[in-house]
């Protein structure tokens, strides 16, 4: 099985169209976010966002199977938290919001989040750089540690914060070290690649390592419409930096599969194996050495340090 944990709608996709790229691209579940970049939406636009939500609950209502839908809201509008409801009593399952021009430890967006954590909904962030330009001051991975003070938060980090990929891990590893079950973890780590190429496998290898694959999910970050290729060729991205890193099929089915499983709380059919080698011609065969599917910290590599 294979779970899509960021896909961009527009506004301009229907179900039909969905579906089609999900079965081309051999890809189970997409979770699918409302429109919010153009097409006449706008975070800046509250308006623009509910008609956005709108649309997605349309276009996910009847495929719960296999379409998750994300409504988008700015948490720094007033009506965040009643737009936010309103969407998940529409038909939605979790939140996208984008830090631009606001904080994720401002007190104005505090409600936003705890009503986010009352509704116990799956969340994904941007951070990291923009590539349109637009200031990631707002974005870098640490400022989202005030999210731990909304008790049962599961948030996705999406692009493992590049270029603060090592600060992205050190927020995620915290739960590490006081054993907290991967599926329990405020954070994991949306592999959209924020890296560029040169830096991909590097950042891969080192969050594998340190955090292990169950703080690790697979998403595309295409944009609907597109072809099944499209989304094909991003999950052959990472698919082939799991073959170079020699990554069991255990770890492999937990980033393509079961991180997002947890996040969203659905449960994976008992034969899922999402990545084995064997169904893939002219990947390595596993390699003596290679990485395991546990974290170094899980592994009681060093003892946590305080404080």
């Amino acid at each position: 099985m294979i779970i899509d944990a960021h896909l961009h709608c527009t506004g301009r996709e229907t179900r039909d169209d969905v579906l089609r790229t999900l079965d081309d691209a051999d890809v189970d579940v997409g979770v699918l976010l409302a429109p919010f970049l153009d097409n006449g939406y706008s975070l800046a636009d509250a308006d623009s966002l509910r008609r956005a939500n709108d649309h997605l609950a349309r276009l996910v209502q009847g495929a719960g199977d296999r379409l998750v839908g994300f409504a988008v809201v700015n948490p720094s509008q007033a009506g965040a938290p009643d737009e936010l409801r309103r969407a998940i009593d529409a038909g939605l399952s979790g939140c996208k919001m984008v830090p631009s021009g606001w904080y994720p430890y401002d007190d104005h967006v505090q409600p936003t989040f705890a009503e986010a954590a009352r509704l116990k909904l799956p969340l994904l962030f941007h951070s990291g750089i923009f590539i349109d330009g637009r200031s990631g001051r707002f974005c870098r991975p640490v400022f989202f540690e005030a999210l731990r003070d909304h008790p049962g938060m599961r948030v996705a980090l999406a692009h493992v914060g590049w270029p603060w990929t090592d600060e992205a891990i050190a927020v995620g590893l915290i739960d590490r070290i006081h054993g907290v079950p991967d599926a329990d973890c405020v954070f994991r780590f949306d592999l959209s690649f924020g890296p560029p190429p040169p830096y991909r496998r590097e950042v891969l290898k080192r969050a594998l390592e340190v955090l292990g694959p169950g703080s690790l999910q697979f998403g595309s970050d295409c944009f609907l419409p597109c072809p099944g290729a499209q989304l094909r060729e991003r999950r052959g991205w990472l698919e082939a930096l799991l073959d170079d890193l020699a990554v069991d099929d255990a770890a492999r089915t937990q980033i393509m599969a079961g991180t997002a499983a947890d996040w969203l709380r659905r449960e994976l059919p008992p034969t899922a194996t999402a990545g084995q080698r064997a169904h893939r011609p002219g990947a390595a065969p596993h390699a003596a050495g290679a990485p395991p599917s546990t974290s170094f910290w899980s592994r009681g590599g060093l003892a946590p340090l305080c404080c």
